[in-house]
């Protein structure tokens, strides 16, 4: 009987070291795509950023292109795409966002000191939005269609390369749409 366990650890090492390569054969191990894609946006039960723009759930349904931008006062990577957003809405792009458990003052004074790129912002203190729209940690951005479709779902700071490779070219395609 025992002679048979001496074989369990070598097949669970080969087992454990399969699945970890198949796992890292994948196109983009970085890629976690959403369950959202191609259906509509989750409605955004959100309050309103004191001081600011309401985000209102029609709003992610105008007939134009949106990103939807997840982030916090205490997020550094949120403040290095920070940049990234302002640049997107002088082009014409339309970003909004959802601010998530934060502090109402420390989010207006985020704005105030970096920037605000965002036409409209939902405020989230208790991070329900962010569950509805299966978001994990700031910053998260999505690309709607005019319709409220969810295009594309991109997780982390939209800076560098990354943002020209991935997000990029993503938001030109629905442009384009």
């Amino acid at each position: 009987m025992a002679k048979w366990l001496m074989y369990l650890p070598p097949l669970l090492f080969v087992g454990l070291a399969a699945t970890f390569y198949v796992g890292m054969q994948r196109d983009d191990p970085q890629n976690l795509p959403s369950v959202f894609i191609d259906k509509q946006a989750p409605a955004l039960n959100a309050g309103a950023l004191p001081g600011f723009p309401a985000l209102t759930d029609a709003e992610l349904r105008t007939g134009k292109v949106t990103v939807v931008n997840f982030w916090a006062s205490w997020c550094p990577p949120c403040r290095a795409e920070n940049g990234t957003l302002k640049a997107l809405a002088a082009e014409g792009i339309h970003v909004v966002g959802v601010n998530m458990m934060d502090r109402p003052d420390d989010a207006a004074a985020f704005l105030a000191d970096d920037g605000n790129p965002f036409a409209a912002i939902a405020f989230d203190p208790k991070g329900k939005t962010r569950l509805d729209w299966g978001v994990t940690a700031p910053p998260e951005t999505f690309i709607l269609r005019g319709d409220g479709t969810v295009a594309y779902k991109f997780i982390g700071p939209m800076v560098g390369d990354d943002y020209l490779q991935r997000f990029r070219p993503e938001l030109d395609k629905a442009l384009a749409e």
